[in-house]
């Protein structure tokens, strides 16, 4: 490597370059990480966890009120499954932004902190955590494969593929999580259908730098070699069912809903986050936009509870951790109704729900609670500490 090219240059010209028509698919696969773990901790016993970050910004009123709830299931289902924090909030910080990067990183880590984009890009949020997330905990503490701690991730937010590790010294990459995506999608199948020859000459020139610019994107270059033999698996199946086109599949958070079903029948994850984020198109300017993506959050959850509860090995010992990721204001006078960019209260608001294994029924938390709390309970549910967390550990969950 020249002195003048940093590691990141490097890999993309190799992607980019002829050297991506040089190997065929199964070596990309083995040269990724495998999914074996990288140390010898003992095996996990534990239940699963799903985080389900009810994401795009929701308020209390259209989730959690009787009379005002998009998401029934949640409210009059599910909610008796478990026990429901009804005042859970996001603090007040001053520079602490109620966003979704920052909330979902909140969930992650169960601390606060003030984050810039890693090249500081205006609208950009490629953020990387100081401390641990709860997959890099799970892995350092138990003998558990990569590709069974899952992301699932939208294809609207591509910054947030990269939550995977922190800057930890002591964690980070070789105990990060896996992402299931369009993007990860995307790239797959551009590398299989270069290594096919599919094409050549100038198209073939064209697709080697639509592949290079996708994996751009991932500033950290994890997956610049493949995704692994699991993942590789994993979307040769989905090529077989949806195509290559993208006009089959489905799309927005019926697809993370499709993702994460898929991975429960074949990845077999034991900790798994879904980044769910429709009612966000409110933004659009319309109401109605984000009222709907409450309610195919509502239909994704009732799918994703019934994918575990006929599935052996999660029946029975599965534990849901449903959690906004940020609130919304509730000024009506604004041409683009339900912000949360401003600070407000409303934005600060949010709730939780856990339900499963050991998780008490039927109870309802109206004390504050803190969204930080969530690694340390997701700990204590594992058997691990969130050591860096800020918050405690939610303990009227608790059977």
């Amino acid at each position: 490597m020249s002195q003048g090219m940093d590691r990141r240059q490097f890999l993309s010209r190799v992607v980019g370059g002829a050297g991506a028509i040089a190997v065929g698919p199964e070596l990309f696969a083995q040269s990724a990480e495998s999914g074996k773990p990288q140390h010898s901790g003992a095996d996990y016993r534990g239940p699963n966890v799903i985080v389900v970050r009810f994401g795009g910004g929701v308020r209390r009123r259209e989730t959690i009120d009787p009379d005002e709830t998009y998401a029934p299931f949640l409210l009059h289902d599910l909610a008796k499954r478990g026990t429901l924090y009804t005042a859970m909030t996001i603090a007040q910080i001053e520079g602490l932004a109620t966003s979704h990067g920052e909330g979902t990183l909140n969930i992650l880590t169960g601390k606060y902190d003030k984050y810039t984009d890693v090249d500081n890009q205006f609208l950009r949020a490629r953020f990387e955590p100081k401390v641990p997330t709860i997959f890099e905990y799970l892995r350092k503490t138990y003998a558990v494969p990569a590709h069974q701690t899952l992301i699932i991730n939208s294809e609207d937010r591509t910054d947030e593929e990269f939550y995977t590790f922190s800057n930890s010294h002591t964690y980070g990459v070789d105990y990060r999580s896996t992402v299931l995506s369009l993007y990860r999608y995307k790239t797959y199948l551009l590398r299989e259908q270069i290594a096919a020859g599919m094409w050549t000459g100038d198209v073939l020139r064209e697709k080697q730098k639509e592949l290079a610019e996708l994996t751009q994107l991932d500033h950290r270059m994890t997956d610049a070699q493949g995704q692994g033999r699991e993942i590789a698996a994993f979307w040769s199946d989905w090529r077989r069912d949806y195509g290559d086109s993208g006009f089959k599949n489905p799309r927005g958070d019926r697809l993370l809903t499709e993702l994460a079903v898929r991975a429960i029948d074949r990845l077999q994850p034991r900790l798994m986050m879904i980044h769910y984020q429709d009612p966000d198109y409110v933004h659009w300017g319309n109401l109605s936009h984000y009222t709907r993506g409450i309610a195919i959050i509502d239909e994704g959850l009732k799918r994703l509870v019934a994918a575990v509860d006929l599935t052996p090995g999660y029946r029975d010992n599965t534990v849901f951790v449903i959690v906004p990721d940020c609130g919304r204001d509730d000024n009506r006078f604004m041409s683009v109704p339900c912000q949360h960019h401003f600070n407000s209260k409303a934005a600060h608001e949010v709730w939780a729900l856990l339900f499963g294994p050991g998780i008490a029924k039927g109870v309802v938390v109206d004390k504050p609670v803190d969204q930080t709390m969530i690694a340390a309970t997701v700990g204590r549910l594992m058997g691990f500490e969130a050591t860096a967390a800020e918050g405690d550990v939610l303990q009227e969950a608790f059977a």
